[in-house]
């Protein structure tokens, strides 16, 4: 059987999951940036703020051509990043997408390949949306809107990209999940399940590339202080202007608070692309399969071992063994 390149599992000092001071998480969890992105294709949904819009800037300015995609062009937040490019001299190209559209997924894709002259070299879904909340209040419309953007989304993403990924036997796909993609806080609405999912699909197709050449990472940030908090309040707000006494009776205390979120303290989201610089710049094959990202506590760590632990004993002895142990590292 062919040997199939190993990929590290970082953990570093954060794997201890030891709580220590906010000095020591500052210096043990720093994410230094790379200084180099030149000649890599990268596309990233959900530019318009955030870990996006931080990310399309951060990497072209290490010299990456960037593809910074997002909705309902045009639109103040693409015309201030188009100017930012033009005076700095980066290349970054604003495309539509709403990644809940079939057919701008398709198009924007193929725009980019075109531009890039060929496979895109890494796709990053950073596009995510939250409404708060228990579950029984969480209607249809908003529980749609959530899997539809932040699971549906990614993958029509990744089917778009992965023809040409793998003609090319190289790649790389960032799913960016959340501290809530593995542990569950009460009253997240439909967050914590739809990331969840997404965790779930991308370790899935992380082992079924590794045939192709193709790492797969999952980013899991824990809070930062973006604009998903207003966007979320926003969202909830309006689910409970909508929602029925019938439902909202039950959970009085808790809707009274709901709409009025913010969070993420004084953390940098700057984290999370530095992160993924980090990454990027590793070795095809080394990559890890997740990443936890924040300067804080990362209770998702253990889980995660423990899943590894568990997937290599099921089924490390299968026909599936070396796509598992390629992916673990082992």
């Amino acid at each position: 059987m062919t040997k199939i390149s190993r990929r590290g599992l970082m953990g570093g000092a954060a794997a201890t999951g030891v709580m220590v001071t906010a000095a020591a998480y500052a210096q043990a969890d720093m994410i230094k940036p790379e200084s180099g992105l030149k000649g890599k294709s990268i596309l990233i949904t959900g530019t318009s703020s955030g870990f996006g819009r931080l990310a399309a800037e951060s990497f072209a300015r290490k010299g990456a051509k960037v593809f910074a995609t997002m909705r309902n062009l045009p639109r103040a937040e693409a015309a201030e990043l188009e100017t930012i490019a033009a005076a700095e001299n980066l290349d970054i190209n604003i495309i539509e997408i709403d990644v809940t559209d079939d057919q701008q997924v398709s198009n924007g894709v193929a725009e980019a390949e075109r531009r890039a002259g060929g496979a895109i070299d890494v796709l990053i879904n950073n596009a995510g949306i939250s409404a708060a909340g228990p579950i029984e209040i969480q209607d249809m419309e908003v529980t749609k809107f959530l899997f539809d953007t932040n699971v549906f989304g990614p993958q029509r993403l990744m089917r778009a990209v992965l023809p040409k990924m793998r003609a090319a036997k190289s790649g790389q796909i960032f799913n960016i999940t959340s501290q809530l993609g593995r542990v569950i806080v009460p009253a997240y609405g439909q967050y914590s399940p739809t990331k969840f999912a997404l965790e779930a699909m991308s370790e899935q197709i992380a082992y079924e590339l590794v045939p192709h050449n193709i790492d797969v990472t999952i980013i899991e940030p824990g809070g930062y202080p973006t604009k998903i908090w207003a966007s979320s309040n926003k969202l909830t707000q309006l689910l409970v202007a909508r929602a029925d006494a019938q439902h909202l009776d039950g959970y009085r205390a808790i809707v009274d608070q709901l709409g009025q979120r913010g969070g993420g303290g004084s953390t940098d989201p700057i984290d999370v692309p530095n992160a993924i610089a980090e990454i990027i710049a590793m070795p095809p094959g080394t990559r890890p399969l997740r990443r936890e990202v924040h300067p804080g506590p990362k209770p998702q760590i253990a889980i995660n071992k423990l899943c590894a632990e568990v997937q290599l004993g099921w089924l490390g002895g299968s026909p599936f063994g070396p796509w598992i142990k390629a992916v673990h590292n082992m």
